[in-house]
């Protein structure tokens, strides 16, 4: 059975020539102005709004899995259509993109399943803050591999856990899905983000709740943990709103991307 794709043609283009297009204008924009960083990493956070809003900060991020190395992912998100308790596991064998089905790690679902026995919500995997990213990682990475991990009722400490089992293993990687702060003007929203965006530099659990309204801050929290006893630090490749896009400064979402290394 496929994981199949629920938010193609809205959040992201159901063509596979466009998106590539999108990808390839990102990339030129973050070159013409920046270098990437020259670090392997594993681990990132990334937004999942509509790729012409936040799609150029999760590019980045993309693109330093692209140099990793690492071919075997487990995707993290926030559910915002399905309430339960706890953390859903997609155990279908493929995951559909634009360009072409992406193999589920039954490896990283067996570890999963054996150590600490998660539920599966099928209604839970409709989810767009981990099904944006897998066209990324299909285009990036044509051979990887995913896990998607849907939470919504859950404790970090439950993500850290699941974040420290898959980094003991030197070939998996994690993708931690947030946007920031939800209509608020864009002086709010930056004031608001900022706390996000220095929490997650600095490893911050504390600063992290003195504002920071991301709508993955189960997931935030559980990664800041999580590189906290690996003895990572955190740093950010991108912080814009959707007002760059929009130029409507009244209602806008924030969107960050970092990696840890």
């Amino acid at each position: 059975m496929n994981r199949e794709m629920s938010v193609n043609g809205s959040f992201y283009p159901a063509n596979a020539d466009e998106i590539q297009k999108y990808f390839e204008y990102f990339t030129k924009m973050y070159d013409d102005k920046h270098s990437l960083p020259n670090i392997k990493t594993r681990t990132v956070i990334v937004p999942h709004a509509g790729y012409v809003f936040s799609g150029y900060t999760a590019n980045i991020a993309h693109r330093m899995l692209e140099h990793s190395g690492i071919k075997r992912f487990v995707v993290i998100g926030p559910s915002h259509r399905v309430a339960f308790h706890g953390v859903s596991m997609c155990p279908y064998e493929k995951y559909d993109t634009p360009f072409g089905s992406i193999e589920s790690d039954q490896e990283i679902v067996n570890i999963l399943q054996e150590k600490l026995q998660l539920s599966f919500f099928p209604q839970a995997h409709h989810e767009h803050s981990t099904e944006v990213q897998f066209p990324f990682l299909k285009y990036y990475i044509p051979d990887v591999k995913v896990v998607e991990l849907v939470y919504s009722s859950a404790y970090s400490d439950t993500i850290s856990e699941i974040i420290d089992l898959l980094l003991k293993q030197d070939d998996i990687g994690v993708i931690i899905s947030t946007d920031l702060s939800h209509f608020y003007t864009l002086a709010e929203a930056n004031t608001l983000d900022q706390v996000c965006v220095e929490a997650i530099e600095n490893l911050d659990i504390t600063k992290l709740h003195q504002g920071c309204e991301a709508c993955g801050m189960i997931g935030v929290e559980g990664m800041i943990k999580s590189a906290k006893k690996s003895g990572m630090a955190g740093h950010i490749l991108d912080y814009r709103t959707s007002a760059e896009m929009s130029h409507d400064e009244q209602s806008v979402v924030g969107y960050v991307s970092a990696y840890f290394s």
